[in-house]
């Protein structure tokens, strides 16, 4: 019967794993909160109604809320990963401090992003001089943990076309490791993708950039299916 194939197709039960994560939803809302926030910007330059605009603006102001409330408490997990970065004996020290400078930046950002959506909610009360405040510190987090992902998978990228200047590959050790380089490096290039498309969006929140309405949703929306990507392929 049909019905019995689509209930039992694997795609449907990847699909299932997949929205089973909280990753996996923040990603798929991410999306589309990045590009409702590109055709907002679109529609005002191209000079569409108001009542044209609003429906995506109201995607992205609701969807960007909702994020927020999805995230509360996450930043614990990256306090944590922090910690085990430090602790780590296999990491060198460059990549060590590293990877505890990203998790402490978006730790620092998840902490006072909650505390801004809960005085955005009213469930705190905060002036609005304190509140921007907050979330101009919170940016600046944000930006320091994109940045020093970036410059991980940079120092990453080197150490590893250094390996595979050293080893033989006409040896069979040699292929697999080869190998292995080839897929860990494609991994990072997309990270560094991902990352590169991310850090516009705190820095033209702190001015420190020209870019509009349209690149910053264009970036957004890219980082997102860029997650997204990796998580679907996670759960399979």
């Amino acid at each position: 019967m049909v019905a019995d194939t689509l209930t039992y197709h694997p795609t449907l039960a990847h699909y299932l794993r997949f929205v089973a994560t909280t990753v996996g939803r923040d990603k798929a809302l991410r999306l589309v909160q990045y590009m409702a926030r590109f055709l907002s910007w679109y529609l005002l330059r191209k000079g569409y109604a108001a009542s044209s605009i609003a429906p995506w603006d109201a995607i992205k102001k609701t969807f960007g809320q909702a994020r927020k409330a999805m995230r509360i408490g996450k930043n614990v997990e990256h306090m944590k990963a922090a910690s085990e970065a430090l602790d780590s004996k296999t990491l060198t020290p460059v990549a060590k401090y590293l990877t505890a400078l990203r998790q402490i930046g978006y730790a620092g950002y998840l902490t006072l992003d909650t505390v801004g959506f809960f005085a955005s909610t009213k469930i705190i009360t905060m002036s609005p001089i304190t509140q921007a405040r907050l979330n101009r510190n919170a940016q600046k987090l944000w930006m320091t943990g994109i940045a020093a992902s970036i410059v991980h998978s940079l120092y990453q990228l080197q150490a590893m076309q250094e390996r595979e200047s050293r080893i033989i590959k006409t040896v069979a050790n040699g292929k697999l490791e080869g190998e292995k380089i080839r897929k860990d490096r494609a991994k990072l290039q997309t990270q560094l993708l991902q990352d590169s498309c991310d850090i516009i969006l705190p820095a033209t929140g702190l001015g420190l950039t020209g870019f509009d309405e349209g690149v910053v949703g264009v970036a957004g929306a890219i980082s997102s299916y860029l997650g997204l990507k990796a998580a679907w392929q996670k759960t399979a």
